[in-house]
This record gives structure tokens, C-alpha cells and sequence, in this order.
């Protein structure tokens, strides 16, 4: 066997071992997108590459967390003025209770050690989780890369999505 062909067999090896996750963050509630934050930081230390597509609500999660108001016109305005932005100001989509919910929930992640979404995200690019923000909804909403947390990767549509998709081991819709 010449060295070329044990290097392309081991190239080709190499490729093979590696698993891949693929998630969707479509909505900016705590109680969503924790999880998809401590599958995707879990999923990279264990070896895995993982992509997350934030689409929809789950874009706000990227913006950052002293943008306060953003687009273009005035129903985006409205929009980001009820959704405001950024991992600091997730709340609860279930047992809210006008904010109590929110902090109780908060206080026992802190009291048991459990990462905030906004330390999870910088653990999530810091183990090499790629973060892909929605080109479509950045549209809708108004939103330009000047409003988000840098280093993120390029804008993707939702067919570029799907194919990434396609090829990944593990996908996730959460």
C-alpha cells in the first residue's frame, strides 16, 4: 500500500468517526433554550460537531444583551420592544407569574450551579459549537450583524439548514 493510499484511508476513517448534531433554536424562552445550550456545550466536549440554527424568536437569543431596540420600521420596533433581546433577558414560557417563575427558576440554577444561557453561550463558541443565525428572520426583524454577540457564523436560509441536517448523525427541534 503506497503512503498515499494509507493517508487517504486514513482521511477517509477520520471523517467517519466523526458525529455531528444539528439543532434548531426557534424561540427565546429559558425554558427552551437552556437545554438547547446544555445539549449543544454537552455535545461538543463529548466530541461532536454541533451547529445550531437560531431562527424565529430563538434569533434574540444572539442579539446582544444592551441592544435594546432594533429594526428598521415600526412593527420591528414594536416587535423587539416585546421580545427584547439578548440571553440576560430570557424568560420563562411556562409558570412565568409576571417574573416570580422567571427568578425562582434563576435563583435554584444559581443555588445548584446550573450555567446561565449567557455563560452556556460563551462555553458553547468557546468548545466550538457554531452558531448560525437565520438570514430570513434577520430580514423580517430588522436585524443587521451589528446587532448580535460576535462570533457567530455566517447567516444561513433554511435550505442550507436542511442540508446541514441531512448530514448530521443527531438533529434536534427543541
Amino acid at each position: 500500500m503506497e503512503t498515499t493510499d494509507i493517508s487517504a484511508a486514513a482521511e477517509a476513517m477520520t471523517d467517519e468517526q466523526v458525529k455531528r448534531m444539528a439543532m434548531v433554536c426557534w424561540s427565546s424562552d429559558l425554558d427552551r433554550v437552556w437545554p438547547t445550550l446544555i445539549l449543544a456545550t454537552t455535545g461538543a466536549a463529548s466530541g461532536l460537531e454541533v451547529d445550531i440554527f437560531f431562527t424565529f424568536w430563538g434569533l434574540r437569543v444572539l442579539q446582544k444583551n444592551n441592544r435594546r431596540f432594533t429594526g428598521k420600521n415600526w412593527m420591528q420596533k414594536g416587535e423587539s420592544l416585546v421580545d427584547r433581546g439578548g440571553t440576560d433577558h430570557l424568560r420563562l414560557g411556562k409558570i412565568h407569574f409576571g417574573g416570580a417563575g422567571t427568578m425562582m427558576i434563576k435563583k435554584l440554577a444559581r443555588q445548584y450551579k446550573v450555567a446561565s444561557p449567557t455563560e452556556l453561550l460563551e462555553m458553547a463558541m468557546d468548545v466550538g459549537v457554531r452558531l448560525h443565525p437565520c438570514q430570513m428572520t434577520m430580514d423580517l426583524y430588522g436585524l443587521s450583524t451589528d446587532d448580535f454577540i460576535d462570533g457567530l457564523q455566517p447567516t444561513l436560509g433554511a435550505a442550507s439548514f436542511i442540508d446541514m441536517a441531512a448530514k448530521a448523525d443527531i438533529t434536534l427541534f427543541i
